[in-house]
């Protein structure tokens, strides 16, 4: 007796493939995964906080954030799929570096999106929150040892 759908699913979820092994990088996969899907749908719920942190050199802000949002989504969603997570998160890689300027834009012009101002202190301490959101991405285009 062959197993139906739903046991094959259960078994493939159960594999190896579906999430990296090691504890510390499966978690690291999990939390930047649903960052990155939240972050997308952040786009599209809350958008016009992300055109305000658009650099007024780029064109189409609107059309740009909700590019990157559906990235994001894409992204996120990607790494959930083993067959994807690989080039996935060389996307997550691309994207968190060409979004870049727009946090140094936010920095560097004390962008405010509220009626209390932000304290310009916390878009410079934004800037370097990048760099671990690139290594995890980045980590994540890594091969797991062999068992």
């Amino acid at each position: 007796m062959s197993p139906d759908l739903s046991d094959r699913l259960l078994m493939s979820a159960g594999s190896p493939g579906w999430a990296p092994r090691a504890p510390g990088k499966r978690v690291a996969w999990g939390l930047l995964a649903l960052f990155m899907i939240a972050m997308g749908v952040l786009h599209f719920v809350i958008t016009n906080f992300f055109v305000l942190a658009m650099p007024p050199y780029l064109p189409w802000h609107r059309e740009l954030v909700y590019v990157s949002g559906v990235c994001e989504l894409a992204g996120g969603v990607g790494l959930l799929i083993p067959r994807l997570r690989r080039v996935a998160a060389w996307g997550l890689v691309a994207l968190l570096v060409a979004v870049f300027p727009a946090n140094i834009h936010m920095a560097v012009n004390q962008v405010q999106f509220t009626p209390e101002p932000i304290a310009p202190w916390i878009w410079w301490a934004r800037l370097p929150l990048q760099v671990p959101l690139i290594a995890l991405a980045w980590w994540m285009t890594r091969d797991e040892p062999r068992r």
